[in-house]
């Protein structure tokens, strides 16, 4: 019995489903017979109450007793009721009716017992193992013994998230290791930078003219040097933060943006305008977070603006877009596509500007579950960030 199961349960689906249909059509077929039989049978029982009536005559033998059971000379016919006759009717039609009522029955039988044994439990699997690689956990095992298709996919479901795991160690295994190596590459160019400005401000001091020339231009590259250290430092920190949710008052939150922006914006003589959609008194948020994407925002659209910068915050369905647009000549092709990598620019003899603005900013949306993205609008550019609320 249990090598029968088996080869019904590795049997194709194709196989299997043609297999239940035959099955069930045999029940059916054998129900068709019994309640056929059963209707004859109610039909002769009702016959049985109307024998024939009239004079009976018997055969007898030479002593005068009775052969057999006799027979009617003449019959008498019994009249039958309308209820019996309209009974018979229905017994003799209701076989003919059943026929295609078990055939529908029977099938859509096959059917949900086809999808109950070769399609529900693969699938459902196949969902908790799709839920789960979603959510980016991959510590289990898909397990299925059936060799149909559905088992098939199955084992290969379980080899791709076999190699998923892989890959994603040793992906992991190397941006630990790059991490690291930022870390340590930042902490040892420390040194020898502060050696090499000490013997430039020694050249500095010196009596020769060319050496103090040649020590104006090693300081500004020692300058950037720095920073490239100090950034590389900060994004490292970047890559590890996690956002801290509050309870935030939109009214007191809007006002304060509003107000740091206008004084950037008067300090360069550029023109501002802030619009609030904020329709909830709170909101569920990491205010660092935005406000130092704000911030970056603002002065990048400050530092490009010709006479303009406008500020929009609009309360979305799941949580707060911050929209930054300025009159300046926009983003060009290549800006569009590189400028949130970081180290990029087109700016040229620019030293205090690295180039890591909008990565930052990029990087700050992420982990707080939002998205930044570049277009030019009617005026020039406009950057939208996402912040989705936090639970």
């Amino acid at each position: 019995m249990g090598k029968i199961k088996r080869y019904i349960d590795n049997m194709s689906l194709r196989k299997s489903i043609v297999f239940y249909i035959v099955l069930f059509m045999f029940v059916a077929i054998m129900m068709y017979m019994g309640t056929a039989s059963l209707c004859q049978i109610l039909v002769n029982n009702i016959y049985e109450k109307y024998p024939p009536a009239g004079e009976k005559y018997y055969l007898t033998n030479e002593n005068g007793e009775r052969l057999g059971e006799g027979t009617y000379i003449s019959k008498e016919v019994i009249p039958m009721s309308k209820r019996d006759e309209i009974l018979i009717d229905l017994l003799e039609v209701f076989p003919i009716i059943v026929v295609p009522v078990y055939t529908a029955l029977c099938i859509l039988a096959a059917t949900m017992i086809f999808y109950q044994r070769k399609i529900k439990k693969p699938l459902l699997i196949l969902q908790n193992a799709s839920e789960k690689i979603f959510h980016n956990d991959l510590d289990f095992e898909i397990k299925y013994a059936n060799q149909d298709e559905l088992g098939k996919l199955c084992n290969s479901f379980e080899i791709m998230r076999s190699e998923l795991k892989k890959n994603f160690s040793e992906m992991w295994r190397q941006t630990e290791q790059r991490k690291r190596l930022n870390a340590a590459f930042a902490h040892d160019l420390r040194t020898p930078l502060t050696v090499i400005k000490g013997y430039n401000e020694m050249l500095q001091v010196g009596n020769e003219p060319e050496a103090r020339n040649t020590a104006d231009t090693m300081v500004k590259h020692i300058i950037r040097m720095e920073q490239y250290v100090d950034t590389m430092s900060n994004l490292q920190r970047l890559e590890e933060l996690q956002p801290e949710c509050q309870c935030v008052k939109v009214q007191d939150f809007v006002e304060t943006m509003q107000d740091a922006a206008q004084i950037l914006c008067e300090k360069e003589n550029i023109q501002f305008v802030f619009h609030s959609e904020m329709l909830l008194e709170k909101i569920a948020v990491d205010p660092k977070i935005i406000v130092q994407v704000y911030q970056n925002l603002i002065s990048n659209a400050i530092r490009y603006a010709a006479s303009y910068v406008e500020v929009n915050l609009k309360d979305k369905e799941t949580g707060l877009e911050l929209i930054v647009i300025d009159d300046g000549k926009g983003f060009s092709e290549k800006c569009l596509k590189n400028a949130m990598e970081p180290y990029f620019t087109e700016e040229q003899g620019q030293e205090n500007h690295l180039g890591i603005g909008l990565y930052i900013c990029k990087i700050l949306c992420q982990h707080h579950a939002g998205s930044l993205s570049l277009q030019n609008g009617n005026k020039g550019a406009c950057v939208t960030a996402f912040f989705e609320y936090l639970a």
